[in-house]
């Protein structure tokens, strides 16, 4: 079985990780938030995953 991750778009299978600048917030607080995990294809941009750093703090 073959597991390496593909992009949808172009077919790559280097992706890199990164962060946006403004965190992700409650609707009950503005004070804290987690940040987004973007994963994303090195060849074409595609962003292939979104995942919240820590989302216990949404509890």
């Amino acid at each position: 079985m073959n597991t390496e991750k593909r992009c949808p778009s172009c077919n790559g299978n280097e992706f890199r990780e990164g962060t946006d600048f403004m965190p992700i917030k409650s609707k009950k607080s503005s004070f804290s938030g987690s940040n987004k995990i973007y994963t994303f294809c090195l060849n074409c941009g595609e962003v292939v995953s979104i995942r919240i750093e820590d989302p216990k703090r949404f509890v």
